[in-house]
């Protein structure tokens, strides 16, 4: 697993730990962020519990693990968030930020000591040591009760699974060619994004966003012009389409 900054300032930093390369076969590999500011830290999609120890070796090299005092998952999928009970046994004081709809399927992964903020549907933010981190709504892309991470500071856009795409776990980090990267894309979310209205939606309220970045949750990260071309991909694209041949 390799660990990347992609933005520092003297209140936090951003760190994407992913790329895999160890995983065992048929696991997505995924991207994991983290948010470090003075004193404490944030664990964004932490992973599947496959990959609880390669995370935790790697997060404690960056933090004590005392620090560690907030988790969030955008949603309920296993590959997001199944390693929730080893995290649970690790931290002895953290809480887990996820959506109000998904807390009796969530708890299911395990949760003795970590305590649960329920999102409403209409967001929340979360403030740490000064940092304000916005969770925006982007829900049925794909679940029902779905959410990304703003920075407004960082300009950085924690996008979940919107802007996912299927490739090597050796492959860039960043998006080098837009166009050629459409086909990675293409398949995930004609099938996993099931509503154009959500989509269309969501895609107009990002735009009113100011982001440098939009960090998804497998794949490449889009930065500077190529997050405007997603946009504009995102939607003209037909969603909720099953190709049967």
């Amino acid at each position: 697993m390799k660990s990347y900054t992609i933005f520092e300032n003297p209140s936090h930093k951003w760190i994407v730990l992913g790329r895999d390369v160890d995983k065992p076969d048929n696991i997505i590999d995924t991207n994991q962020y983290v948010v470090i500011t003075k004193k404490n830290t944030l664990l964004m999609d932490p992973g599947g519990i496959e990959l609880f120890s390669a995370m935790l070796a790697n997060v404690i090299k960056l933090v004590p693990v005392e620090q560690i005092t907030h988790l969030f998952a955008s949603h309920q999928d296993p590959d997001i968030i199944s390693s929730l009970g080893l995290w649970d046994q690790a931290l002895q004081n953290a809480t887990l930020h996820s959506p109000w709809l998904w807390e009796g399927f969530i708890r299911h992964f395990g949760m003795e000591h970590i305590s649960y903020s329920a999102i409403p549907d209409e967001g929340s933010d979360l403030k740490l040591d000064g940092v304000n981190l916005e969770f925006f709504p982007a829900h049925y892309l794909h679940s029902s009760g779905n959410f990304n991470v703003y920075d407004r500071e960082a300009k950085i856009l924690m996008s979940g699974d919107i802007g996912a795409a299927l490739e090597s776990a050796d492959a860039p980090m960043f998006v080098e060619d837009f166009d050629s990267h459409i086909e990675k894309m293409k398949m995930f979310h004609q099938r996993w994004m099931p509503s154009n209205e959500a989509k269309n939606d969501w895609v107009n309220r990002a735009r009113a966003l100011d982001i440098e970045m939009m960090c998804p949750q497998h794949g490449r990260i889009f930065k500077g012009d190529d997050v405007k071309r997603f946009l504009d991909w995102f939607e003209a694209l037909p969603v909720g389409i099953l190709h049967t041949k």
